[in-house]
């Protein structure tokens, strides 16, 4: 199926087992499963099995599963976070994934360059862990409100960024879990930068923003004014089409999953009408359903 490109949706892990069948029907084809700053209460063990039988009933994939906080500094909501990392590395292959994403962390309130040694000793670390049990760990490019100077969540959110830290840590199963969304926020152009990053890039989340070009030229980026919107796909700037031209030249092996739950218009009783018109949309940016050729 490596040649489909498949396309799914994200799903929090602890909720996985109850949303998944009612979801499953619209025909997303895989799952990335979420959870935020701790894996908590929830049963991995127990998760992947049932996950696994859903997948044989619904021939969806598990794409990624993912841990969403600060593991740098394990401070307050954020205590578990680095056990988490460590627990989602060593139960990734029970849920048949060898990919487990998340935030960087950061050392809160410094810059970029102050987090990269405390990166560099955390994430040297797990990578030595999900290497020995073939898994690749996959940086969201999420900026969480900061910036080069300052912040509480990720370092991975700029360019410059990713090549400090693949310098710091030159390994192959550390990359990228990409979207153009969180690089539109930034105003730069997603499409040059992904044709330039594509090898390093192992998950893409379906999300994508529309920027104001008007109120930018007029009222600058630091106004009252809103100039840029995440978008669920379909409904914003991006040229899917390129992407996925990109990342199949590339010989991308991984999927697309759609990042929900922000879209200004389709929210709220929209969220699955804006979720499904892009999972459909996404199937058209592919070239449809896969047809076979003629023998």
């Amino acid at each position: 199926m490596n040649h489909l490109l498949r396309i799914g949706t994200l799903v929090g892990g602890g909720d996985a087992v109850r949303v998944i069948p009612q979801i499953a029907p619209h025909g997303f084809e895989s799952y990335s499963l979420t959870f935020w700053q701790t894996t908590g209460s929830t049963d991995l063990v127990e998760t992947a099995k049932r996950v696994r039988e859903l997948s044989d009933e619904f021939g969806f994939i598990i794409s990624t599963v993912g841990i969403f906080g600060n593991p740098l500094t394990g401070a307050g909501d954020n205590a578990d976070t680095l056990a988490s990392w460590e627990r989602l590395i060593d139960h990734a292959h029970l849920f048949g994934t060898d990919i487990v994403s998340g935030f960087t962390g950061r050392l809160t309130g410094e810059s970029i360059d102050s987090s990269i040694p405390r990166y560099a000793e955390v994430f040297g670390e797990l990578g030595r862990r999900a290497a020995d049990k073939g898994v690749r760990i996959a940086f969201e490019n999420c900026d969480m409100g900061g910036t080069w100077e300052s912040g509480d969540w990720n370092i991975a959110h700029n360019p410059t960024a990713w090549e400090m830290m693949f310098t710091a840590i030159p390994s192959d199963n550390i990359g990228l879990q990409w979207e153009p969304c969180h690089q539109m926020v930034s105003l730069i152009d997603p499409i040059p930068q992904l044709r330039k990053w594509v090898n390093k890039v192992f998950h893409v989340h379906g999300k994508d923003a529309t920027i104001a070009w008007d109120i930018v030229k007029e009222h600058g980026i630091h106004g009252p004014k809103p100039f840029v919107w995440h978008r669920t796909p379909g409904f914003g700037d991006t040229n899917w089409t390129d992407i996925i031209t990109i990342l199949r030249q590339a010989g991308y092996q991984g999927t697309i999953d759609i990042e929900g739950w922000h879209d200004p218009v389709y929210r709220d009783e929209l969220e699955m009408t804006g979720q499904v018109h892009a999972l459909n949309y996404l199937k058209q940016c592919r070239g449809g359903q896969i047809v076979p050729n003629p023998k």
